[in-house]
């Protein structure tokens, strides 16, 4: 007899009622946000993903399912996140020029890691773009409105709100050189992973769950001491905005 594929996970009957009340409640929030639907392929261009996410990260290393056409020779990936797929759609069909566009989406994401609880290979994302708006009202718009969503599932008191920026490119850049020197400096920490990505990607080195790397990543600098000046009122006028709403964040 047949089984599903280790992390792909039938939704039977008796849970489906479940999946449906959170879809309906994401859905008429987004209804009255004015976010609009929009709905794109599983399956895309292996590039779009190497060129978004970036070639030095785990999804695209080590998590993509990745094929190739046997029709054409094609190098197709079953999509691991949306953000990369609705921007695409949106650039092919010309929704984005000179036009405010509020979307969001919902479907299956596929990354090839190792199963655990709460995390499996086939899994669904909501998503939601803001295209051709800027400033701390966009992201305070969006943060807002899921902390009515979690509201609205009885789930805010298990959930907790992690605030950051990268700042500009250029502020990237002198973080970047900070960076790359506290790790050398501490290289004999660093694991195979994060000596391979210190010249490459640095930052994603932070990312590292590596236990034994934990007290150095603590300690390493803090982008928002770099971010210019322009870039920190914008952070500063989002967290006062999530001050004056009552939501809280760390």
């Amino acid at each position: 007899m047949f089984q599903s594929i280790k992390g792909m996970n039938d939704i039977l009957p008796e849970a489906t009622p479940a999946w449906q009340a959170v879809e309906t409640a994401f859905k008429s929030l987004m209804l009255r946000y004015g976010y609009q639907e929009i709905r794109f392929p599983i399956v895309e261009n292996t590039a779009l993903f190497k060129r978004t996410i970036g070639i030095q990260t785990d999804i695209v290393e080590k998590e993509m399912y990745t094929f190739e056409d046997s029709k054409n020779g094609d190098s197709l990936t079953l999509r691991p996140e949306g953000t990369a797929c609705c921007i695409r759609a949106g650039l092919q069909h010309g929704i984005f020029h000179n036009q405010i566009q509020r979307l969001w989406y919902f479907g299956p994401m596929f990354r090839h890691e190792n199963p655990q609880q709460g995390r499996y290979r086939q899994f669904y994302q909501f998503g939601v773009e803001a295209i051709g708006l800027k400033g701390p009202d966009i992201d305070a718009e969006i943060i807002l409105m899921m902390a009515r969503f979690w509201k609205e599932l009885g789930l805010s008191d298990h959930i907790k709100l992690q605030l950051n920026s990268l700042g500009t490119a250029d502020s990237r850049t002198v973080y970047r050189k900070a960076l790359v020197a506290y790790l050398k400096a501490n290289q004999h920490l660093l694991d195979e992973d994060s000596e391979r990505r210190l010249f490459d990607n640095p930052m994603r080195v932070l990312d590292s769950k590596n236990p034994a790397m934990k007290g150095m990543i603590a300690n390493a600098p803090n982008i928002l001491e770099y971010l210019e000046d322009d870039t920190k009122h914008h952070f500063d006028q989002l967290c006062q905005t999530l001050d004056d709403a009552g939501v809280s964040y760390e």
